[in-house]
């Protein structure tokens, strides 16, 4: 069984790579322009599952065109494909009143448009394949975050998609869920969060830390297993509790 994960260079998306490769799968996975993370990415891959096929596909998934042709190459590469990752996404923060208009687009077409391009794209080979899997990634800012009108939006936007397809094609054996991730260590958290922050959301969440990579890749893992074939339109939070003390 083979994966497409995209946004799989770095960070949460490349924990879900390499914890997929380590359970015996093939994955392919998108970036959209870091080539030295994504060759690092398959580096590690080698190293951590020698038996095991990994390759990168640089893509700019805004580009509903340029999706079609990588998932045509993805497809050719990975015949065996059931599961498919759509954890790609990006941030632009600001308040709402000087949020500018590149900023709101960018976020929406990259975190949301971006995702119903990838997940149409894949659809056919999910149908055929009789258990295919989709799985978002969505954020606990779905509830609202201050500074993030364009993040929230389309992590919210999301959820709507994963229940929608959840309907349409469940019947065709492929479900579609969702997780929400809490605060992780990575390269965005590291980038876009003082260390005042990280402390602060730390101090609300039940678990009292950050997730660390392997957690979330597991969930993803759930979701993508047989033991998941009736689990379809859900939700899931992997937060530590930080989505019910917020």
């Amino acid at each position: 069984m083979s994966f497409v994960v995209t946004g799989g260079s770095r960070g949460i998306g490349r924990g879900i790579v390499l914890n997929a490769l380590q359970q015996g799968h093939d994955v392919a996975f998108t970036y959209k322009g870091n080539k030295e993370a994504a060759d690092e990415t398959e580096r590690l891959a080698a190293d951590l599952a020698p038996g095991r096929k990994c390759k990168g596909y640089q893509l700019d998934q805004r580009d509903s065109a340029a999706v079609e042709d990588v998932a045509w190459a993805i497809q050719d590469d990975f015949p065996d494909l059931r599961v498919v990752v759509c954890n790609a996404g990006i941030n632009k923060d600001a308040l709402a009143f000087s949020m500018s208009d590149e900023s709101w687009r960018e976020v929406i077409d990259t975190n949301l448009s971006g995702s119903f391009y990838i997940a149409r794209a894949f659809l056919s080979a999910l149908i055929a394949s009789g258990n295919g899997r989709v799985i978002f990634m969505s954020s606990v800012a779905t509830d609202g975050l201050t500074g993030q009108a364009n993040y929230a939006a389309s992590k919210a936007g999301l959820l709507g998609l994963m229940r929608t397809l959840a309907k349409e094609y469940g019947s065709k054996g492929v479900t579609s869920n969702a997780i929400i991730p809490g605060f992780f260590d990575t390269d965005m958290t590291r980038n876009t969060m003082s260390s005042a922050h990280m402390d602060f959301w730390n101090k609300f969440c039940p678990v009292g830390r950050m997730g660390t990579l392997d957690e979330v890749s597991a969930a993803v893992l759930f979701l993508a297993s047989k033991e998941a074939s009736f689990v379809n339109g859900v939700a899931l939070p992997v937060t530590g509790g930080l989505d019910q003390a917020v």
